[in-house]
């Protein structure tokens, strides 16, 4: 429905343009001369370059932006892959600690499964 009522809008200043601007201009650019376009189209097209080099240049920061989140991502992952190695050595060396402490020689099986 709100789009709809965009393209309502859009087109009813479309039409309020095209009233009061129809006169005929020649537009130059570079070499090239275009006679006789009605003021209209050029402040339409404008505005649709306006539009078109606006969403081109949203789409070039958001890939940038993707590629830093993914960075990010990759960041995050090893941190906690870290942190998970970090948590098992301290649960051994909370093992041995508590081995040394009973002045016991045997060494307990290691679990695999244990952290």
């Amino acid at each position: 429905m709100l789009t709809f009522i965009l393209f309502l809008i859009m087109g009813s200043s479309m039409v309020y343009l095209a009233q009061n601007n129809f006169m005929l201009v020649t537009l130059h650019l570079g070499k090239y001369t275009f006679s006789n376009i009605p003021l209209f189209y050029i402040i339409i097209g404008s505005l649709l370059v306006g539009l078109g080099s606006s969403q081109l240049v949203f789409l070039v920061n958001s890939i940038f932006t993707t590629f830093t989140m993914y960075r990010k991502d990759n960041k995050i992952k090893e941190t906690k892959d870290e942190v998970v190695n970090l948590t098992k050595q301290i649960h051994r060396l909370e093992l041995e600690n508590e081995r040394l402490k009973n002045n016991t020689t045997v060494i307990e099986p290691q679990d695999k499964n244990a952290l």
